[in-house]
């Protein structure tokens, strides 16, 4: 009779003891560091993942991407008007350049001309006259004044003032001295003969 509980023991198995190595729940696959082990009830129950953003932080997140996108079109407008700035600054100096050329080649165009007034028109110094003007046709320069053309101040110098009957306007009737202009820039107005009405009886 005493040995019985002994035989007993030694017939029945030892219970067998799963120790869960692994982690990740094999249901919602998330480590189960992120789940609380006990509840009120004693049964495990999961929390909401603690590494995903909440609303407020989306919130934030989407202000400061609009920020920063704002400030980078701020930039590349900056930068744009920067490089159109610099390309029309450096149009203009070039511009400037061959102004000042040309301005100290006024005095040889005004030989030329005054040569071709003479009757000059053959032998060398025809064709260097040609060359001359063609060259510099090249680099912009460009006649003004011609006669019939009606008097503007802005580019006519009234040399001659005569009083006509036959129209209402004063025109041009016969260029003194050239004109010239490169662009936009008027080296020099025409010297001009004008015909046109009256002055007005003060």
């Amino acid at each position: 009779m005493s040995d019985e509980p002994h035989l007993r023991h030694q017939g029945e198995r030892s219970p067998v003891v799963v120790r869960d190595v692994c982690r990740i729940d094999p249901v919602i696959l998330q480590s189960r560091r992120h789940q609380d082990v006990s509840g009120p009830d004693g049964v495990g129950q999961g929390r909401p993942d603690s590494g995903r953003p909440d609303r407020a932080e989306a919130t934030r997140l989407r202000e400061q991407i609009a920020e920063l996108t704002e400030d980078l079109q701020r930039v590349k407008a900056e930068y744009d008007n920067y490089r159109k700035r610099v390309r029309r600054d450096r149009l203009a100096i070039g511009e400037i350049a061959v102004v000042n050329v040309l301005n100290g080649l006024l005095p040889v165009l005004d030989v030329v001309e005054e040569a071709r007034r003479q009757g000059d028109d053959i032998g060398a110094a025809a064709i260097l006259f040609d060359v001359l003007e063609e060259r510099l046709a090249a680099l912009g320069l460009r006649t003004v004044g011609a006669a019939g053309e009606p008097f503007d101040p802005h580019t006519h110098e009234a040399i001659v003032y005569r009083t006509s009957g036959t129209g209402h306007e004063a025109v041009c009737t016969e260029v003194l001295r050239h004109g010239y202009r490169v662009g936009d820039h008027l080296l020099r107005p025409a010297q001009v003969a004008v015909a046109g009405p009256a002055p007005a009886a003060t």
